[in-house]
């Protein structure tokens, strides 16, 4: 059929988490003390790095963009979700279709540089004590911050134009509850094959996610290996703790991520595939500043105390 008798698709109409009127109360309430959490636990982080003398190293300054990172990527897509939740109809405009995408995947991919540069961090520090302040400057910090940011946009820039200039004039019903780039392009009816760009899009975020997860692994492998030339059991314990937040939030994402992406369009499952992307996009950015601020002692004794400076007995005592 010509192109031109076919209506052009304006704006897009989600399937959303669920159809269950009850599950959908249950879901938003959730969902709404989930992302009040990751806002406050998030943007706490960062003032607490940024207000502590303590905390004014390498290691807290990459944490701090991280966080930041996590409050953009989880508004991208949580709002929005919060809305459908309580909609009857859940569509959005082609335009802000692609304006989500663009966001979700440039974040996306800043937290993976995020945390490889992390990894990188932390191997100066086992490896090389005696060299670390000198190696990880502050403008060798700001350097692989802005790397990653430019990176990040970069590739979601190019995602977001090949994806969005198709021409979609078919169905307009995602069988999902955001944009995202696979199910976007099934509804495609441009002469380029929708299931290969799938495929080949699929396999552009196995390899990138798993170029970036290699960083990761090979930092640790040579982090290893140092920790276990210590002689005291002191000394590879108080190594090791101070890798082990990172080990756990890389592990989080990287799961989550691959649950995600890396499976073949055929074996696609409408409802597993959204489980993963609800811990992937919502869950995962409020995690990561838990993980460090509970397994971290220098972060927790920041937080105890200022808890204890804010807390009305203590401010009272004061005022005796």
């Amino acid at each position: 059929m010509d192109v031109n008798n076919k209506t052009i698709v304006l704006e897009f109409v989600f399937s959303g988490l669920t159809n269950n009127e009850i599950l959908k109360f249950f879901l938003f309430a959730l969902f709404i003390v989930i992302y009040f959490a990751t806002l406050v636990i998030n943007v706490g982080l960062v003032a607490i790095v940024k207000n502590t003398s303590s905390l004014q190293n390498p290691m807290y300054y990459f944490l701090s963009y991280l966080s930041l990172v996590d409050v953009f990527y989880s508004s991208t897509i949580t709002p929005k979700m919060l809305s459908d939740l309580m909609s009857q109809r859940r569509t959005i405009s082609f335009e802000g279709c692609a304006l989500q995408f663009f966001f979700y995947a440039a974040f996306g991919s800043i937290e993976t540089l995020l945390l490889s540069t992390m990894s990188y961090d932390r191997y100066v520090a086992i490896c090389h004590p005696l060299h670390y302040m000198t190696i990880m400057t502050k403008k060798k910090c700001l350097s692989l911050v802005l790397l990653s940011f430019s990176i990040g946009f970069l590739q979601s820039s190019v995602q977001t134009s090949c994806a969005f200039t198709l021409q979609f004039c078919g169905s307009n019903f995602i069988d999902h509850f955001y944009c995202d780039v696979p199910p976007v392009l099934r509804l495609s009816c441009s002469d380029t094959s929708a299931s290969d760009m799938v495929t080949v899009y699929i396999v552009v975020i196995g390899f990138y996610g798993i170029s970036s997860l290699s960083t990761i692994l090979i930092s640790y492998v040579f982090i290893i290996v140092s920790i276990l030339k210590i002689k005291s059991a002191k000394g590879r314990q108080k190594a090791f703790s101070t890798c082990s937040s990172h080990i756990i939030c890389a592990s989080v994402f990287y799961g989550s991520v691959f649950l995600t992406y890396l499976h073949s369009p055929s074996d696609v499952n409408g409802r597993k595939s959204k489980v993963a992307a609800v811990f992937y996009s919502v869950m995962t950015p409020m995690l990561n500043p838990l993980i460090y601020s509970l397994r971290n002692q220098e972060v927790k004794k920041v937080i105890v105390q200022v808890i204890h400076n804010l807390s009305p007995f203590h401010t009272s005592f004061k005022n005796v």
